[in-house]
């Protein structure tokens, strides 16, 4: 304010200056009078001038940097290119933290919705597109209502009562493969909307595998249980003679092992799940895995029935695989047993061991079983799925072998493949990757296929 004060001073004062200077002789005070008057008049346009050069610089935009020197208009001009530049700079921030946020949203494995107090979309995440099927370009603003249609979400968006979820199947969900997702809406802001999806398609599932899982254990082990109780108590208050006697003791040894097997394989499944993966510098030899399961097999098939199946067995010598020599044992012979258990007596079974020319290697067992209908195929490997109960409780199956022989191939690198055509047979094989199979010593030649009957 003190230089505005000392500028128009010094401009009235020159400007009398020079009407004193110009002034005719008696005339001296009116042309110095009116000569300053003019200075004023000449500051305040001047001043004006800058003032509107101000506005107009705000007008539009306050883009470009300009100079209206020192003064109230200069201070002002300063003062606000500071105060903009400043705001731009907060608003640069809180863009980018807003930039920072909507990513983490959108990176979110669930599904983010936010919907205006009308219900109206204002934003979503591609998780929640891929969940409710929207489209950024069709679907913004429209109320959800229009776009989800399931009942049970209409009923839940009408109450208004968001302290707990729903349920609801997703946009791809059909009979073949369902898909469940959980809904969950927070209120905030002024009537706004936060909606939350997840999709619960694997909880679900697995909440359910484990429930059977639990009902088919204690299903199990219950029916032996059972029979030993009744045979028990049988004994204990009938007098039996010797041969009644044996005969009862041995369906109670039947029993008794049909429980241990049991127990046994769930705890191989249980220790295949909890242990780490087997090394790949452990190497297991063919020959040895293969000479084991042969004797098991013949041993088998002597037990099971009084004439033997006709077992044969082909391999290449001197290959190894890395790995684990038990799991891998389990894995072989859980086919083999399976094959002899439902393979009529004096019929063939296959066993062959091969490599590939990609260097890759694959364990097969082909049987003249009855084979299996094509829609059991996919669920053979879940625990406890039997195509026939009852055939194979008389054979005493527990339905865990295929799930240990999955488990031990997945944990190997290795993959379990099945075919079967009913009537004729069934071929399950087991192909191992070429960077776990090796020739036993450096430079070794593999011998041709030799066969053991």
């Amino acid at each position: 304010m003190l230089w505005r004060l000392i500028t128009l001073v010094l401009c009235q004062a020159c400007t009398a200056g020079l009407g004193w200077f110009v002034a005719k002789e008696g005339e001296e005070w009116v042309f110095t009078l009116s000569f300053a008057l003019a200075g004023g008049f000449a500051w305040f346009a001047m001043d004006c001038m800058r003032g509107l050069r101000l506005l107009r610089w705000l007008r539009l935009g306050a883009s470009a940097d300009m100079s209206l020197g020192n003064g109230l208009w200069g201070e002002a001009y300063d003062r606000v290119r500071r105060m903009l530049r400043a705001s731009n700079r907060l608003a640069v921030e809180s863009g980018n933290r807003l930039e920072d946020f909507l990513a983490a949203l959108q990176a979110s494995p669930n599904g983010v919705v936010l919907l205006d107090s009308d219900a109206r979309i204002e934003w979503f995440n591609q998780t929640a597109a891929g969940h409710f099927g929207f489209d950024a370009r069709r679907d913004m603003l429209q109320h959800i209502g229009n776009l989800v249609r399931d009942p049970r979400f209409t009923a839940y968006l009408a109450a208004r009562n968001f302290m707990h979820d729903t349920t609801m199947p997703g946009r791809e969900s059909n009979a073949s493969k369902p898909v469940k997702l959980s809904v969950h809406m927070h209120p905030y802001g002024e009537g706004r909307v936060l909606l939350l999806s997840r999709d619960i398609t694997a909880v679900e599932q697995a909440e359910a595998m484990r429930r059977d899982f639990v009902a088919n254990v204690s299903h199990e082990i219950r029916t032996p249980l059972t029979v030993l109780a009744g045979f028990v108590e049988t004994l204990q208050t009938l007098s039996l003679n010797e041969q009644e006697r044996q005969r009862y003791l041995g369906l109670m040894s039947q029993q008794a092992q049909r429980m241990q097997t049991l127990v046994s394989d769930l705890l191989t499944l249980s220790r295949l799940e909890g242990s780490p993966l087997p090394s790949v510098h452990d190497w297991v030899s063919v020959d040895l895995l293969m000479r084991q399961c042969e004797q098991d097999a013949q041993d088998l098939s002597r037990v099971l029935s009084v004439q033997p199946h006709d077992l044969v067995f082909e391999r290449v010598t001197g290959c190894e695989i890395s790995g684990s020599s038990t799991e891998l044992h389990s894995a072989l012979f859980n086919l083999i047993s399976n094959a002899i258990r439902y393979t009529p007596v004096g019929r063939r079974i296959e066993v062959e061991f091969s490599l590939q020319s990609e260097g890759n290697a694959v364990f097969q067992v082909r049987d003249q079983g009855p084979g299996i209908a094509i829609e059991h195929i996919p669920r053979l490997t879940e625990r406890f799925y039997r195509v026939d109960r009852s055939r194979s409780r008389d054979t005493g199956g527990t339905g865990l072998g295929l799930a240990i022989v999955k488990h031990v191939s997945q944990r190997h690198g290795a993959e379990l493949t099945i075919e079967s055509v009913p009537g004729k047979g069934s071929v399950f094989s087991i192909g191992f990757p070429a960077h776990r199979v090796r020739q036993a010593l450096p430079g070794l030649a593999l011998t041709p296929k030799v066969s053991f009957v």
